[in-house]
């Protein structure tokens, strides 16, 4: 997931777009799946029901709730829930954004924002402001939440829609008569480069459509989605700072890019953009994606470039991070310190394939586990970034499943451990859960429900595997988004009990 669209997107192989008698095999092919899964189902979740660490939820998952204790797999699993779920809390837009709230100014106050978390920031703006107030802020469909003085839009995401590009254009008409005294208060996150889809000249919504999808069909990282994006837009890359002026701009993200760079977040609307349109044009010609003739005008004029730094637009405007995927990962780590279990933080900013992000991440679990480094067992591996998933299969699953079920692999049940790996906005890729648990019986119980985990992760179906074990985690929408979480907790060597591994 996941800057924005993004975010933790699993994206098709380029070569694999466009054949529509595939996708019918492929649906095909799933409905069998479909069909296959569901028989096996409730054996398996039949033998996994003494391992149950949290309340199932309705949607047959393990949810983010109440934790059992019942032995020590049952406890690890629940402790790794819980640390999610108190990690989470420790970033919760209301909790971070009083902290940075300036006092009132003389004038007005207007409040703009985009993002998976911009209702819930607002929520908190609202719940604190002490003056007049008034704004209007875009979320993702099925992220709003009730607000009173700030209207609450959703759209579309990750390839925007009309509703998007009205949100932008009705966030320029609120600043566009401010003067010095007023102030806005600019509340972005991850997803909001997608919710402001405001095309700039003779760029149309349906060219930026068509160049988000082929982009993140090609395996575009954010960071060239996003410059090729703030060119196009009216909004984007330091525009809209540039329509506050004169009054005073405060603008509160919520980081879930690697680096946190102010510039990429919601393809920075209140920041300088170090990207040029160079860039914007080498992207396009590196990923062989197809530009109509317009966007290829609009990138070739140099009246188009975005705002720099030293624009004077950017004098009254101050930015601010207040919460992140480190600051995430320090509270697990609080967590668990907590309760004598060392924990060390390899990265808050991992990206690459899931599958080869897990080989190294099971390569450090060894090392604890047979040498005692970089910590001796117990301990807990924490990472946080976002990884991504190249489809290449019919199957369902997102990033967060898909380092899972190749973690699994890797480790085999030579290590004594469990898992977590979940996507902080509550939805792992494209489907309905946040992630899932693995642990050094995954393999076991999936071979006595029949499953084959190689062919799974082979056809991107990580879903299929953890929920008919019943090791899927649903949070439902969290309203917010620092982006991935994992967490391996390394108890020792040995093989697990039970008998010999599948020749998986």
């Amino acid at each position: 997931m996941t800057g924005d669209a993004e975010k933790g997107s699993t994206r098709p192989a380029a070569t694999e777009v466009g054949a529509v008698g595939r996708r019918t095999a492929a649906r095909e092919a799933a409905a069998a799946r479909e069909a296959a899964v569901a028989q096996k189902t409730a054996a398996a979740q039949k033998a996994g029901a003494a391992r149950a660490a949290v309340a199932p939820s309705s949607a047959g998952g393990r949810s983010v709730g109440a934790v059992v204790d019942a032995g020590s797999a049952v406890s690890d699993a629940a402790l790794l829930v819980t640390a999610f779920r108190q990690a989470l809390q420790d970033v919760d837009p209301a909790k971070v954004v009083p902290r940075y709230l300036p006092e009132p100014p003389l004038g007005r106050t207007v409040v703009v924002g985009a993002g998976k978390a911009a209702a819930a920031m607002a929520r908190a703006v609202e719940a604190r402001w002490p003056g007049e107030l008034s704004g209007l802020v875009v979320t993702q469909y099925g992220h709003a939440v009730p607000c009173r003085r700030i209207e609450v839009r959703e759209a579309a995401h990750p390839v925007p829609d009309v509703v998007g590009t009205a949100a932008a254009a009705g966030m320029l008409a609120l600043v566009s008569d401010l003067g010095a005294e007023d102030l806005v208060i600019g509340l972005f996150s991850g997803g909001g480069s997608a919710l402001l889809p405001l095309p700039a000249g003779w760029v149309t919504l349906e060219d930026k459509q068509s160049l988000t999808s082929q982009l993140l069909r090609a395996g575009a990282t954010i960071g060239e989605i996003n410059a090729v994006r703030k060119h196009l837009s009216a909004i984007k890359g330091g525009r809209l700072a540039c329509a506050c002026a004169p009054a005073r701009v405060i603008g509160l993200l919520i980081s879930d890019v690697a680096g946190d760079d102010p510039s990429v977040i919601a393809s920075g609307p209140l920041v300088a953009d170090p990207t040029t349109l160079a860039d914007a044009r080498r992207v396009i010609e590196t990923y062989g994606v197809e530009a109509s003739a317009a966007v290829l005008r609009h990138l070739s004029s140099p009246e188009n470039e975005t705002p720099k730094t030293g624009d004077p637009c950017f004098k009254r405007v101050s930015i601010h991070i207040i919460a992140s995927a480190h600051m995430l990962l320090e509270s697990a780590a609080r967590f668990f310190e907590g309760r004598g279990i060392k924990a060390v933080i390899l990265s808050d900013s991992v990206e690459g394939e899931s599958a080869d992000v897990a080989l190294v991440h099971a390569a450090i679990a060894r090392q604890v586990a047979y040498h005692g480094q970089p910590c001796s067992a117990p301990c807990v591996l924490l990472s946080g970034g976002e990884t991504t998933v190249t489809v290449r299969g019919a199957g369902r699953g997102g990033p967060n499943g898909e380092f899972l079920l190749a973690l699994a692999l890797a480790l085999r049940g030579d290590v004594e451990y469990t898992a977590l790996a979940c996507d902080t906005d509550g939805a792992d890729g494209l489907v309905e859960i946040a992630g899932a648990v693995a642990d050094a019986t995954s393999l076991q119980r999936a071979a006595a429900a029949g499953l084959d985990p190689r062919r799974l992760l082979r056809e991107n179906d990580s879903y299929s595997f953890f929920s008919v074990l019943g090791d899927t985690i649903v949070t439902g929408p969290t309203f917010n988004n620092v982006n991935d979480f994992r967490a391996i907790l390394v108890r020792g060597s040995g093989r697990a009990e039970g008998g010999p591994l599948p020749d998986a």
